[in-house]
């Protein structure tokens, strides 16, 4: 696959958003439980881009094979040096190397940013591939929440995952972001 990872724009929201429509009702890569329409999905887009966090897709002969973003780790001012990624991959092309391009890509945009840390929160102990995407790229497994989330008629751990950004914990920040986001 030889897909092209460029910014996201507007005109993605339909593929992106079906896209995430299936990874809601089939998979457990979201807890969402109800998939978001276009109008939330576009409103989720600009608040993240508005508040400074990348959001990247996968390109290949107009068609959008899947779609990747940072978003705040957690809300607080402490946190703004802490990003959790979200990859969401077409499901006929998981395990084609679309999501290893998304990361890759996120995490480098990432560090050009300004970002210390990037925590993977993996829906489902039983996700091992982007469990092994993860690792593959750098992650260290930074522990497991057991059964927090109810979804498909079972209960769902979630796996932490963090990898050091750019220069991680050396040193103070240069860069003063916020965390404010809707």
């Amino acid at each position: 696959m030889t897909a092209i990872i460029r910014p996201s724009e507007t005109r993605d929201l339909p593929e992106l958003t079906e896209i995430y429509r299936h990874a809601v009702l089939n998979g457990t890569a979201s807890f969402e439980i109800e998939p978001p329409d276009e109008a939330e999905m576009a409103r989720r887009r600009v608040a993240l881009l508005d508040a400074g966090f990348p959001s990247l897709v996968a390109e290949e002969d107009g068609r959008i094979f899947g779609y990747a973003y940072a978003g705040p780790y957690r809300p607080r001012p402490a946190y703004r040096y802490t990003v959790e990624d979200s990859i969401y991959v077409a499901p006929d092309l998981q395990g084609r190397g679309v999501g290893r391009a998304l990361l890759s890509a996120l995490i480098d945009e990432c560090e050009r940013l300004g970002f210390r840390q990037m925590i993977g929160v993996i829906g489902d102990s039983s996700s091992t591939g982007s469990i092994a995407l993860h690792r593959s790229l750098g992650f260290l497994n930074a522990g497991v929440v057991r059964d927090v989330g109810y979804k498909h008629g079972r209960w769902l751990d979630q796996v932490i995952m963090q990898r050091r950004l750019g220069s991680g914990t050396d040193g103070v920040p240069g860069v003063e972001r916020t965390a404010d986001i809707d």
